[in-house]
């Protein structure tokens, strides 16, 4: 997390700045030499400030950082960090809203325009004597400890990039000799069956690592999508982070949850599932047709209705709201974020 105010007033010399400070490029792909931790998931960074917009509180950038080749790309956001963004900006200062009951605590909204997709995202966190909660009993699969509770409402996700939640206007669309879903929401997305594919879909990710066919595959699919989107004009221009691919499948046991889904991230298979992809999930899953909805299954016990999402790592309750015209009005979900240092970092050219 970083504060324009802290960073060189030229635009023009911020890349090389998050390059040297988080340690790409890097050939060995382990980002030794900076703050990185050699996988996409770990090699971000968010740029967070005052927002001058009615409707927000703060501006964020969010910056996909390449491992061994160090490429920048502003071309998506990411929910994972998003959780991160609200506390930040109550305990750095940049927004304050002090909490009505110090004693014990209470929920506020932080408001946030995510730069890279034009939208709101609404986080709503408890505040303990002005500073975010870090602590709390709220658990989420493939990620160790409690903590507090972050919610995150994503307010009209559909259309973050191309303007339409589904792109090329059709439910479906065959993509490299495969069906596929291509939807926007949150960050653009292709979804195909693990069986359009003839995989397993519940392959945990070193097993989908190990199968260089099939994330060659993908990766043929990511690139065709990505022209279909309107995201790039030839396979060889499409950005490293969108669209997103996953292959979805359905749940032999709904305990596990209502669809299986394993997504890759940068070219690599992700050990959960990121968020924006989630938000995604919810809401091909009420697009009738799709081949997220086609997995979906649900118990005559589902009353409520989101979906928990099955991933390799565990589930992920997510939630999508249409009105009466079928217009997506916003997507739920819900992380966690705590504080785990602050002071400066020294980067190198």
């Amino acid at each position: 997390m970083v504060q324009p105010k802290h960073l060189p007033e030229d635009r023009a010399q911020w890349d090389k700045v998050f390059l040297g400070a988080i340690g790409s490029p890097d050939p060995y792909g382990r980002q030794l030499d900076g703050l990185g931790g050699g996988i996409s998931s770990l090699s971000k960074v968010c740029i967070v400030g005052p927002s001058t917009r009615p409707e927000a509180d703060v501006n964020y950038t969010f910056v996909s950082i390449g491992i061994r080749g160090g490429s920048i790309d502003y071309s998506s956001n990411c929910g994972n960090m998003s959780a991160a963004v609200g506390p930040y900006a109550i305990d750095s200062g940049i927004v304050d809203i002090a909490p009505r009951n110090e004693e014990g605590g209470d929920l506020v909204t932080v408001r946030i325009f995510n730069t890279n997709t034009g939208k709101i995202i609404n986080s709503t966190f408890p505040v303990v004597e002005g500073e975010a909660a870090a602590s709390g009993d709220f658990t989420i699969d493939g990620v160790a400890g409690t903590a507090s509770r972050v919610q995150l409402d994503f307010i009209k996700p559909g259309g973050s990039r191309t303007g339409k939640l589904l792109p090329s206007g059709n439910v479906t669309d065959q993509i490299a000799g495969v069906q596929a879903t291509l939807i926007d929401a949150g960050n653009p997305c292709c979804f195909v069956s693990a069986a359009g594919l003839g995989v397993d879909g519940v392959l945990s990710s070193q097993q989908i690592d190990d199968n260089a066919s099939l994330k060659q595959k993908l990766e043929e699919i990511r690139r065709e999508a990505a022209v279909k989107m309107g995201l790039a004009n030839s396979i060889d221009d499409v950005p490293g982070s969108v669209p997103k691919i996953g292959f979805v499948s359905a749940p032999k046991d709904t305990s596990v949850g209502n669809v299986v889904v394993r997504a890759m991230s940068v070219g690599q298979p992700h050990k959960a599932i990121p968020v924006t992809v989630a938000l995604a999930v919810a809401a091909a899953a009420n697009v009738t047709g799709s081949t997220v909805a086609e997995c979906v299954v649900k118990s005559s016990e589902d009353g409520e209705p989101g979906i928990d999402i099955n991933h390799a790592s565990g589930k992920l309750t997510v939630g999508a709201e249409f009105d009466e015209e079928g217009h997506l009005q916003f997507a739920t979900v819900f992380r966690t974020a705590r504080r785990l240092m602050e002071g400066k970092v020294f980067w190198k050219t």
